[in-house]
């Protein structure tokens, strides 16, 4: 079952910028400005993205003076993690039988 915070980080990084703007801020906190100027977009609208990382706990906002500086909050992804996971699980079992389907072929 999915809580409401689940439903917010899959929703928030559904959409290419946002996922784009994540990877920006993997390297180092940023302010607006400099994450706009990455964007062939208003920076209006990278404010509008980043408030919707912000509000699924993605990113994290401090102000310096007049000033908005974001930072990535990777522990936030966890449930992207865990729902990966389980394909990995899927994934693992298939590739092992197919491995040994393989290797009982070499053996004849």
């Amino acid at each position: 079952m999915t809580t409401t915070t689940e439903t917010d980080v899959f929703a928030a990084i559904s959409h290419p910028a946002r996922r784009q703007m994540l990877d920006v801020l993997i390297e180092a906190e940023r302010p607006v400005n400099a994450i706009a100027e990455l964007f062939e977009m208003s920076r209006p609208a990278v404010s509008q993205h980043l408030r919707v990382l912000l509000n699924a706990g993605l990113v994290a906002e401090q102000r310096h003076g007049r000033e908005r500086r974001y930072r990535l909050v990777p522990e936030q992804l966890a449930p992207v993690r865990d729902w990966i996971a389980h394909y990995e699980q899927f994934w693992d079992k298939h590739l092992q039988r197919l491995q040994e389907h393989v290797m009982k072929g070499d053996g004849k």
